[in-house]
């Protein structure tokens, strides 16, 4: 299996969307764990993309298309996703998006994804999300939970600045902040003061469960 998960890595990594898009069906085919292929193969290959354009090794288009290949594998897992998971209650509203200037997709995709699946009610606002818009999505979509993730350290402060405003506009108090993504941790959603921190999408949906069981949600 080990060697399957590095085959998902080199093809995202390499930029191989057939290769992809093949190892994903062949994924349905033999009955294998989704969730698992994903993590530790797939999104694996994309974390690792931005850490080569971290290191300048690669440049912009090939993170984006590094990510392009990863989203032709998730187009054809989504539906096995969705079915694994089954339908629950419904769970809360959710804001989710990727940080202004980070044009990570896949992994938010991955976690919003799994949250409708298990009954949450999702706005997805997509990567390159400015601060504003997550404030304003918060306010118009009367949201339980914020998620907001990061691929690069360049842009993790977004989640920062997020947090932040929410604090001036007087809304923190009313949504709860869940962030994730490859720079960050445990100790950096302290430091923002989020109320947690998920490192994979299963993590994800495990603490935006326990946040808003242990809040009273906002009715209507």
């Amino acid at each position: 299996m080990k060697a399957f998960f590095e085959q998902c890595e080199a093809a995202v990594l390499e930029g191989n969307k057939d290769l992809a898009v093949e190892l994903a069906r062949r994924v349905l085919a033999e009955n294998m764990d989704v969730l698992a292929v994903l993590e530790r193969g797939f999104s694996r290959g994309l974390r690792r993309a931005g850490e080569k354009w971290e290191a300048g090794e690669y440049f912009l288009p090939e993170l984006a298309f590094s990510a392009e290949v990863m989203k032709a594998a998730l187009d054809v897992l989504r539906p096995s996703l969705l079915r694994a998971a089954g339908t629950r209650a419904p769970g809360g509203r959710v804001v989710i998006g990727t940080v202004q200037g980070d044009i990570h997709d896949i992994g938010k995709s991955v976690v919003s994804t799994l949250l409708s699946a298990h009954g949450f009610d999702v706005l997805d606002l997509g990567a390159n999300v400015t601060h504003e818009r997550f404030i304003d999505a918060v306010r118009d979509h009367h949201a339980d939970l914020l998620c907001m993730s990061a691929l690069l350290t360049t842009t993790m402060t977004g989640q920062a600045h997020v947090v932040e405003l929410l604090q001036k506009r007087g809304m923190r108090g009313d949504v709860k902040v869940l962030v994730g993504g490859v720079p960050t941790s445990e100790g950096w959603a302290r430091q923002i003061r989020a109320d947690a921190y998920a490192p994979d999408a299963v993590a994800a949906v495990e603490a935006a469960k326990g946040l808003l069981s242990r809040d009273d949600r906002k009715a209507g």
